[in-house]
């Protein structure tokens, strides 16, 4: 499935939704569509943020409540732009018995970020997460798509000085959000 980023060469400046126009025309307007839609807004976007939903439901008729609904009940939507590098700490039984709550504050202070939320800079988002299907290797924290085992306060230090020192956004997309371009109250 192709992005709406890659079907549009630019965002058209006079209308910030474009690429959610162009998102919500494919599927027809329909509820039924609304998870599929949300998920190609947040494929574009990296995020599915209040103006995003409220225009989609201008354009549906779908609550913006009922879409806010969606994107709160699923853990795959994200409210807010992730960082460049999306941490996520196990803190299921086995990690949390091996001390992934200390892995976590480590983490959190070493990136000046409070949990589930995303640095100043960008850079770094810090969860928790309830398993991450590694139980043996515990603590584990996989940062972007690599996995850490047994990872100690130390071996956390670590891994943020090196992905500070090679921050590339892996979570990146090609345009501004519509909240970049719109002020939010």
């Amino acid at each position: 499935m192709k992005s709406a980023g890659r079907l549009l060469n630019k965002q058209d400046s006079s209308n910030p939704f474009a690429i959610i126009d162009h998102i919500v025309r494919e599927h027809n307007l329909t509820e039924g569509s609304a998870i599929v839609i949300l998920q190609q807004i947040q494929a574009a976007y990296g995020y599915v943020g209040k103006p995003m939903l409220e225009r989609v439901s201008q354009l549906t008729g779908i609550p913006s409540s009922v879409l806010g609904s969606i994107v709160t009940f699923y853990t795959q939507f994200r409210l807010e732009p992730m960082g460049e590098n999306l941490i996520q700490v196990c803190h299921g039984t086995a990690c949390h018995l091996a001390g992934a709550e200390r892995i976590s504050e480590v983490l959190r202070q070493e990136t000046g970020v409070p949990e589930g939320k995303t640095s100043v800079d960008g850079k770094f988002t810090v969860k928790k997460v309830a398993c991450l299907g590694c139980c043996s290797l515990g603590p584990v924290v996989t940062v972007n798509d690599e996995t850490f085992a047994r990872v100690t306060p130390e071996k956390a230090r670590q891994l943020i000085k090196e992905k500070r020192n090679d921050c590339r956004c892996n979570h990146s997309t090609d345009h501004d959000s519509p909240e970049e371009v719109i002020p939010v109250d």
